[in-house]
């Protein structure tokens, strides 16, 4: 297994992530003990990435006896935010409901200390300063080791960021986008930004929610329980899509799912793929062995290979390239003219002081502005 770092936190976390969504709960596998031994068997195949959620019923629960005496070899992420019951302060980001909920999926998770939690949907009722302060807190008290975001647009994703520089605060280290062959929305705008600010993407439904897992065919019945509950694997178009697919599987020699899995970890902003299993038996079909070389290696690499490479971007303002003088002088003769005399009172019109010829100027980098501090002006 080939260990990725998780945005810029020096984590190491495998490109596989197994999602507890549906271990211990009524809509995937309801038994305790046969959920601790899929997630043994995903340890044991190398992966060291578990995410969970504290609305997922039971997973918190499940996953908490899975790690009992290796919880040290894993990266633990779990999520709040979801409504918890009725009472209307049970959900949100409010550092009311968060200094609970963390408590709560410590208690469930058997653990005193959580890799990686995260905000489970963007909370507009909640300034980004109060959820980041309080995320802040719980870093710097030891029970939370990085803060990071689900499904969070670019636009609020870059207000976060700012609002952690402007106040001093800890900012998200990661996303959590859904991203697949047949969704590739988060190519526009959400992987460019998270790659500028060196945030982790942990992608989910990397499978098309089940589309392309091989099970869905056109003109075919499917055995997908779910089938005749989500529109989306009754999409004529996304059909139609992955009939053209399974060609390039079978192509490449590989399953379905290696490829749709290869495809979402080959972009260069993917930290790591999520993808949850109910049986046993089922989890081969996404996961290397824990030995032998994967052929997802050489296909993961090919698909890298024509994508482009991500930018080494910094914490700043973008910063555009103002043309040479020469060309600048070619295209507007009058710019070689000699620049007018200065008004000499102490403030010109555009601000500048020029009292007694010293240089009286404060540049502010955040703003842009630049301040006269001759006392003879202010």
């Amino acid at each position: 297994m080939q260990y990725r770092t998780l945005g810029r936190t020096g984590i190491k976390v495998s490109p596989y992530a197994l999602g507890a969504l549906a271990l211990g709960t009524s809509i995937g596998n309801p038994d305790h003990d046969d959920s601790v031994r899929i997630i043994h068997k995903a340890l044991d195949a190398g992966i060291n990435f578990i995410d969970t959620a504290d609305v997922y019923g039971e997973s918190e629960v499940v996953v908490g006896k899975a790690l009992k005496g290796r919880r040290d070899s894993v990266v633990l992420a779990t999520k709040f935010s979801r409504p918890i019951g009725d009472d209307p302060n049970h959900q949100g980001a409010s550092r009311r409901w968060i200094m609970t909920a963390v408590e709560n999926s410590l208690r469930r998770l058997q653990t005193d200390y959580i890799d990686l939690y995260q905000v489970h949907r963007p909370d507009p009722s909640t300034d980004i300063e109060e959820t980041l302060s309080a995320l802040s807190d719980l870093i710097h008290g030891g029970k939370v080791r990085a803060a990071g975001a689900s499904a969070m647009p670019a636009s609020d994703i870059i207000e976060a960021q700012w609002a952690a520089e402007r106040r001093g605060l800890e900012r998200f280290r990661t996303d959590q986008p859904p991203y697949s062959i047949l969704s590739r929305g988060i190519e526009r705008e959400v992987l460019p930004v998270a790659q500028r600010y060196g945030m982790g993407i942990l992608v989910w439904g990397p499978l098309g929610q089940g589309m392309l897992t091989g099970r869905v065919r056109k003109g075919q019945q499917t055995d997908l329980r779910r089938a005749h509950i989500f529109r989306h694997l009754n999409d004529e178009r996304r059909i139609d899509a992955v009939e053209q697919l399974i060609p390039l599987a079978e192509k490449a020699g590989l399953p379905m799912t290696h490829l749709a899995i290869a495809f979402a970890i080959a972009h260069p902003g993917v930290t790591s793929a999520i993808s949850g299993r109910t049986r046993r038996s089922s989890s081969t079909t996404c996961w290397p062995p824990p030995t032998s070389r994967s052929p997802m290696t050489s296909s993961t690499r090919s698909m890298r290979s024509s994508r482009p490479a991500p930018t080494s971007a910094r914490l700043t303002r973008p910063t555009y390239p103002r043309p040479s003088s020469a060309r600048a002088s070619a295209a507007d003769p009058s710019m070689n003219a000699p620049p007018p005399e200065r008004n000499p009172s102490p403030v010109s019109r555009g601000g500048q002081c020029s009292a007694a010829g010293k240089k009286t100027f404060v540049s502010h980098s955040f703003t842009g502005h630049t301040t006269c501090t001759d006392p003879a002006v202010n």
